[in-house]
């Protein structure tokens, strides 16, 4: 391993030849794959590929900041968050963000629905890009591995399910990669950081590369996230001060259970692991604390500890697996953050088989592999009937039989609930992202031990 982990080889120029084949490769498969994702939408009714439900929320929290009638109710006390949107779904994110999504409330809702699917496919091959970048390819090759890179993890589950739900996972995760890769040259200095506060501004989870980049000693842009940070809250108090209020003092950001079901197969946490081993929901909570304390410590010192010895991508990814692992809720479509995890252990593979370490390379490579393979999207026809789910492709978590989205919130915690007696089998399956993301962040707690010091050039 530490063959492997010595450090950052030199980088060499292009090879001309070798990135014009690796950038035609890519676009070739790259368009192969999104036409065959066309053709499948344009031959099938629209819900096996679109059900924007948490993209109707969105645009419901922009059309309430801009005062639209009848979602805005001046009479509710915070009309934000007392109003439910479509399916009685209700806006479970910050003030802020609902500001953010005002552009999303001036488009037409067919149009609306069209624009998210292609911002997605963007910030998709986006973070690829950058996740290339980050790892040091340049010029054509990192063109055609980002293409081939995106091809590779589209059709997997969470990436899937972003789309079909008109999620943000992948362009905060984009806006997340590129704020903390970034060359750090003095015109960049300044402002890293900012971003990664700006996207705990929309959901809390990054907020756990703060305390990362402290550790790494990056203290600049450690303030900077805490500013964009502090940015949001405060415009969301001058737009929205009685919303903001509500959601800050009043303690909606603490209450995980208005976003739904915390033991519901679809929550790949800890949190959602140890409720549904522990039968309800308050009888997981004291576990969940401690292990949620003990994994947050160990994370950000473990990605602090790799940024240092040279491994800056891991380092962002193994704060992102923190953030995912610790989280209350981290919901299937949440774990975008393999896309750039099984391109990042494609890097190392092929880095390892360049130093003649065929073991290393042969794990890294089974690694990547594994990541697409374990997070793909099946056909539903292979896991029976699931009505309630919708979509026509699902992962392995959704196996073992599940609870209906909305029980949870029309009846609260029941021992009935299908995930509180799964057995055998269903145990792996209906937790396979959370169990393999237990075991990444074991190989990278590991990883950042017997790693050495990058080696002086």
């Amino acid at each position: 391993m530490r063959s492997v982990l010595s450090g950052r080889p030199s980088t060499a120029s292009d090879s001309t030849v070798k990135g014009t084949w690796l950038l035609v490769a890519g676009l070739a498969v790259f368009a192969v794959g999104l036409a065959g994702y066309v053709a499948y939408a344009v031959t099938h009714p629209k819900s096996f590929t679109l059900d924007p439900v948490d993209l109707a929320v969105y645009r419901s929290g922009g059309l309430i900041v801009r005062h639209v009638r009848p979602l805005y109710d001046p009479h509710l006390a915070v009309p934000l968050y007392d109003w439910a949107s479509r399916g009685h779904l209700p806006f479970t994110y910050t003030p802020f963000a609902a500001i953010a999504f005002v552009g999303v409330s001036l488009l037409p809702w067919w149009l609306c629905q069209q624009v998210s699917l292609a911002v997605d496919i963007v910030a998709l091959l986006a973070a690829m890009w950058l996740t290339a970048g980050g790892l040091g390819y340049a010029g054509r090759i990192r063109a055609g591995a980002a293409l081939l890179g995106t091809a590779a993890v589209y059709w997997t589950e969470p990436v899937q399910r972003t789309m079909y739900l008109g999620q943000v996972n992948l362009v905060l995760m984009a806006l997340i990669i590129w704020d903390l890769t970034q060359p750090d040259t003095p015109r960049s200095r300044w402002w890293k950081g900012f971003a990664t506060g700006v996207a705990a501004g929309v959901k809390l989870v990054p907020l756990i590369f703060i305390p990362y980049l402290l550790l790494a000693r990056k203290f600049r842009q450690a303030a900077m996230a805490c500013a964009g940070f502090a940015f949001t809250v405060l415009l969301g108090f001058a737009v929205l001060p009685r919303d903001s209020s509500a959601w800050w003092f009043g303690g909606l950001f603490a209450q995980s259970g208005r976003t739904g079901f915390p033991g519901w197969a679809g929550n790949q946490s800890v949190d959602g692991l140890i409720t549904r081993l522990a039968g309800s929901v308050a009888a997981g909570r004291p576990a969940w604390a401690a292990a949620a304390v003990l994994a947050g410590a160990a994370g950000v010192v473990a990605a602090a500890v790799l940024d240092r010895k040279g491994h800056g991508m891991l380092a962002v990814l193994m704060a992102a697996l923190t953030g995912l692992l610790i989280s209350p809720i981290s919901w299937d479509h949440h774990w975008v953050w393999i896309a750039p995890g099984a391109m990042t252990a494609v890097y190392y593979a092929v880095r390892a088989a360049r130093r003649g370490a065929r073991t290393a390379a042969v794990a890294c490579g089974i690694a990547a592999a594994a990541i697409v393979v374990w997070f793909a999207s099946w056909p539903t026809s292979l896991f029976g009937a699931r009505p309630h789910l919708g979509h026509d492709s699902l992962g392995l978590i959704w196996i073992p039989p599940n609870t209906p989205p909305g029980d949870y919130l029309w009846h609260g915690d029941q021992p009935g609930y299908a995930e509180y007696h799964w057995h055998g089998l269903e145990l792996i399956t209906g937790n396979a992202y959370i169990l393999a993301g237990l075991a990444a962040f074991g190989v990278l707690l590991l990883v950042s031990v017997v790693s050495r010091q990058p080696e002086s050039r």
